[in-house]
């Protein structure tokens, strides 16, 4: 990061130099318009003392050689004889050549570099981009590395398969996939209670010199996203995470929205400030915080974002039009997400990955206390009525999405109609068309009657 800023410093610094440079080659020209000056005036004596000789030798012509006044005249024809100076005449048959002075230019030193100023200003801006985006990938790779390295040894005692890509022949070697120069994925399974794991590093765009410049003004840190996929834990949604952050996933996350979005403190249970609470059912906060998880949020508060449980996860919210066409609930999975930020600031990537390491520990611990927790009876009963309760407010959101949207075509429908006939040349058919529109207006404004089936005895 340090080379980053010595590379944008050096940018700015050679703006005013190539200015200065520019102000040095001033006086070149200075000189350069002199020395033409003097030229010049030097050439226009010449010509002067040069004319006086011709004009003594023309008369002299004149007087000896009358018949040449033809020639004369047609060595003085402008369309003829492009480019001949006037005052240089071809005298007779001796077919003179007028003299051309050319005048001693006097060879440049070095070119003139203020035209290329802003040429010379991409170039640079160029050459720091291309630096800082091999410096800015090589730290992305350190760091992932380092991280590796560091967690490879507890990874592998807790799954039985560490690098997992996807494909049928099975890498023991196999680590991090590189996804782009700053998002480093790894993929674990082979363990009970779980799926799998994915994590996932979600580093700063160092190789970017216009996200470096924009990290200025808006500073990010680097994280660490772990997901498990859960196959066993029972029915609830738990988050704790900065505060910040929770106001994101209350707004975003679609089921910490319906369950939880309630915000509430943790100073009551004595963990920092910095966090709150989103909880559906009481009694998992207290199972989950207990004594190690609370000296885990105080010693961590910089680096925990976000500790989120759920049975109903599916992502973010959708869209108010996609909500309309669906007809039930995406599919919810069982997850264990934690977001951690990784400490790189005044650190080295080794020193940062280290740091971390605890935070890992804290997942596996996690991941043991949802798979042995159970809720009671009567938070069973009341997770279990939350879930209906959403199912049917889900479907009445989209029933009204869906009506809503067959009645704007309705009349969509209808206002096309009008204009097509409206468009005809057929007064009698625009008049049937405006009664019939008038029944259907004075029928949907009037009372509705149910009809009642009696059956007879």
């Amino acid at each position: 990061m340090r080379l980053q800023w010595v590379l944008l410093t050096c940018l700015l610094i050679s703006v005013p130099f190539l200015a200065a440079e520019k102000d040095e080659f001033a006086e070149f020209e200075d000189f350069e318009e002199e020395f033409e000056t003097g030229a010049a005036a030097a050439a226009s004596e010449e010509d002067d003392g040069d004319s006086i000789e011709d004009v003594e030798v023309e008369v002299e012509d004149e007087e000896e050689e009358e018949p040449a006044l033809e020639d004369i005249e047609l060595a003085h024809d402008e369309e003829e004889f492009e480019g001949w100076d006037a005052k240089e005449p071809v005298v007779g048959n001796n077919k003179e050549v007028p003299r051309l002075t050319i005048t001693k230019v006097p060879m440049h030193l070095r070119t003139n570099w203020d035209s290329y100023f802003l040429e010379m200003l991409m170039l640079a801006g160029l050459a720091v981009y291309f630096l800082n985006f091999v410096v800015g990938r090589s730290k992305n790779q350190r760091l992932a590395n380092a991280w590796f390295s560091a967690h490879k040894t507890l990874l592998e005692e807790n799954f039985s398969l560490v690098g997992d890509d996807g494909s049928k022949d099975v890498d023991p070697n196999a680590g991090l996939i590189k996804e782009s120069e700053n998002v480093f994925t790894l993929w674990c399974s082979g363990r009970s209670c779980c799926e799998g794991m994915l994590v996932e590093l979600k580093l700063l765009k160092r190789q970017d010199l216009v996200a470096v410049i924009s990290q200025i003004v808006r500073p990010i840190t680097d994280q660490i996203q772990i997901r498990v996929n859960l196959t066993e834990m029972d029915s609830f949604v738990f988050c704790v995470a900065a505060k910040k952050t929770a106001q994101r996933l209350v707004k975003d996350m679609a089921d910490i929205s319906v369950f939880c979005p309630e915000r509430r403190a943790l100073e009551k249970m004595g963990v920092s400030q910095v966090f709150s609470l989103m909880n559906e059912i009481g009694e998992v906060s207290a199972a989950l915080i207990d004594r190690r998880m609370i000296d885990a949020l105080n010693k961590y508060s910089d680096l925990i974002d976000c500790i989120h449980v759920s049975d109903q996860f599916t992502g973010q919210k959708q869209p108010q039009e996609e909500t309309g066409t669906a007809t039930k609930l995406p599919e919810p999975a069982k997850v264990l997400i934690c977001t951690f930020n990784l400490p790189t600031k005044q650190r080295t990537p080794q020193e940062a990955a280290d740091t971390a390491r605890p935070l890992m520990q804290l997942v596996f611990y996690l991941l043991e206390r949802v798979r042995r927790f159970r809720l009671g009876k009567e938070a069973k009963a009341k997770a279990i009525n939350n879930r209906q309760k959403a199912q049917e407010a889900f479907l009445k959101s989209t029933h009204a999405a869906r009506a809503e949207a067959a009645a704007a075509r309705r009349e969509e429908k209808r206002r096309q109609e009008k204009e097509r006939i409206m468009a005809e040349d057929d007064p009698e058919k625009q008049r049937r068309w405006e009664e019939k529109e008038n029944k259907r207006q004075m029928k949907k404004k009037g009372p509705r009657m149910k009809q009642l089936k009696v059956k007879a005895i």
